[in-house]
């Protein structure tokens, strides 16, 4: 498998690890921010798209009233059974879905959100046509997407410890996929060739990435993400190693205790 196609390969243990390590790391703080937007519009039914492990959609549950229906979905089956094996505080909708392709009547939500998933989208203004497609007149997408991978320091630090391991060929995925969506510009066109005719709002928000240890997002971004399936298409036993490389790279930028750097994201909203 090519490092592109396992680019939305999140499966194995990855679920797992992403939820334990990841999402406490970064994705935590702007799930309780598009939450606390989304709750702003005080919507009466919500889809949210490539859910993954929930992170989101347990905010959702807990910042919008109990009358208001949730449903989640993502398209790999592993990252939702992990979402729905932890669950939410109230009642919530999972179901498997291809966002590219959501088996949703016209008109049937009053927001569509997404967190930190679009970027995985292969034709992103099919998706956001999609979207598009099930809000009712006036409802609202609202997204998130990392910004450039240098304004995020643990990702920039293991992506170049990466490429010291593998010089010949190093791996991209960070840069790539998760970080590779970041411009304004591409953005909004993709929303308009989906049929958006409102000009999108654009939200850059920098926040604080914390862990107890460097080795914590070394575990991470290495075994949590599909990051994984480019280091092992490597070096098949070389995981272990890759793993405590970032370690140590991070403990020297960042210190040999309790860590902090700096994350940063666009928030975007628009109207259909």
């Amino acid at each position: 498998m090519s490092g592109h196609s396992a680019d939305k390969e999140f499966a194995g243990s990855i679920p797992e690890i992403y939820d334990t390590y990841l999402v406490p790391l970064i994705f935590e703080s702007y799930a309780t921010d598009l939450a606390r937007r989304l709750a702003a519009r005080r919507p009466g039914r919500v889809l949210e798209i490539a859910a993954g492990t929930g992170v989101l959609t347990r905010a959702l549950a807990t910042a919008l009233p109990s009358s208001v229906d949730i449903v989640a979905t993502d398209l790999n089956q592993p990252m939702l059974d992990r979402a729905s094996s932890v669950g939410a505080s109230r009642p919530v909708e999972w179901r498997q879905a291809d966002a590219m392709a959501l088996p949703f009547d016209d008109g049937s939500f009053d927001a569509v959100v997404c967190h930190f998933g679009a970027m995985f989208f292969p034709d992103k203004p099919r998706a956001f046509a999609q979207a598009r497609r099930v809000l009712v007149p006036g409802g609202a997408l609202l997204f998130n997407v990392w910004d450039r991978i240098e304004e995020n320091e643990f990702a920039v630090t293991v992506t170049e410890a990466l490429e010291s391991l593998f010089p010949q060929d190093p791996p991209r995925f960070m840069a790539r996929t998760p970080h590779g969506y970041c411009k304004s510009e591409m953005i909004s066109q993709d929303l308009a060739r989906a049929g958006f005719t409102g000009h999108p709002q654009i939200e850059t928000l920098a926040a604080r990435s914390r862990a107890a240890s460097a080795r914590i997002p070394a575990v991470a971004y290495c075994q949590g993400t599909p990051l994984r399936n480019e280091i092992e298409s490597r070096d098949a036993v070389g995981l272990a190693r890759a793993t405590t490389l970032c370690a140590d790279a991070l403990a020297r930028r960042y210190g040999t205790g309790a860590v902090d750097g700096k994350i940063q994201a666009h928030i975007v909203t628009v109207e259909a």
